[in-house]
């Protein structure tokens, strides 16, 4: 019988809840409290290395098997990627408009919030305006989608969906991927000092926990996890742009 983890591995670890707990917590935690130094600090260096070995856990922990059961393999369904961007490109945009109705410009609209760590120049022009935003679309596309769809849509999921289901498995990586994000927003720092905006925050995990099933959803379609890194790297463009162009 074919094991999910490499042999080293397999003689001390079980591929279950268990397992996919305890790489969510060395994870998420440090992540966590990253992100959260970073919009204190300004600096966000470090955010992507914890992105990068999220990327590499599936290499490290799992065998061939274990990565094809975790969606590493071609797509099953290539159209459902060019419907996965598309939709997550609209998604990001609606949670825009969301944000925009209830909260206007103020640092109680998550994308007003997080749009201040990408620090563009009240003066800028178009020509650099572009290029930074390139840059950070670039970024967003690439490092988060990627170790995230990994680490949640991948091994977490795996490891509970062998224990408790597919179903059950994917309330817990959306209900980890959506806590996980109250660093971004929800738990903010606004003129020197910590603060928790509650309602904004409620709405915030909501969206990220639905836009998680959505990502979980494009994975199934296309037969592998390159459904859900297309989509969630769709949805950061869509929230990029919206930062850089809709955005007063």
């Amino acid at each position: 019988m074919e094991n999910e983890l490499k042999p080293f591995w397999n003689r001390l670890f079980s591929f279950n809840w268990k397992f996919g707990l305890t790489l969510f917590f060395l994870i998420c935690i440090p992540r966590f409290l990253l992100v959260m130094h970073a919009n204190a600090t300004g600096n966000y260096e470090y955010i992507g290395h914890i992105m990068a070995i999220s990327s590499f856990l599936p290499f490290i922990f799992l065998s061939k098997y274990g990565r094809e059961k975790i969606g590493i393999k071609k797509s099953k369904n290539y159209k459902s990627l060019l419907i996965a961007f598309f939709i997550g490109l609209l998604v990001s945009v609606l949670i825009y408009f969301l944000g925009k109705l209830l909260y206007g410009n103020s640092y109680e609209n998550w994308y007003q919030y997080i749009g201040k760590s990408y620090r563009i120049p009240l003066q800028i022009n178009p020509n650099d305006k572009l290029i930074l935003f390139a840059i950070m679309a670039f970024t967003g596309m690439t490092f988060s989608p990627i170790g995230e769809e990994l680490l949640f849509r991948g091994i977490i999921h795996a490891s509970f969906e062998k224990s408790i289901g597919e179903r059950n498995a994917s309330l817990v990586d959306s209900s980890a991927f959506a806590l996980v994000h109250i660093s971004h927003f929800g738990l903010v720092f606004i003129n020197n000092q910590w603060a928790f905006y509650t309602i904004p925050a409620i709405i915030w995990v909501l969206c990220m926990f639905l836009v998680s099933l959505l990502f979980f959803k494009f994975k199934k379609l296309s037969g592998s996890i390159l459904g859900a890194i297309i989509c969630h790297a769709a949805f950061n463009l869509g929230m990029t742009y919206c930062i850089f162009y809709l955005m007063d």
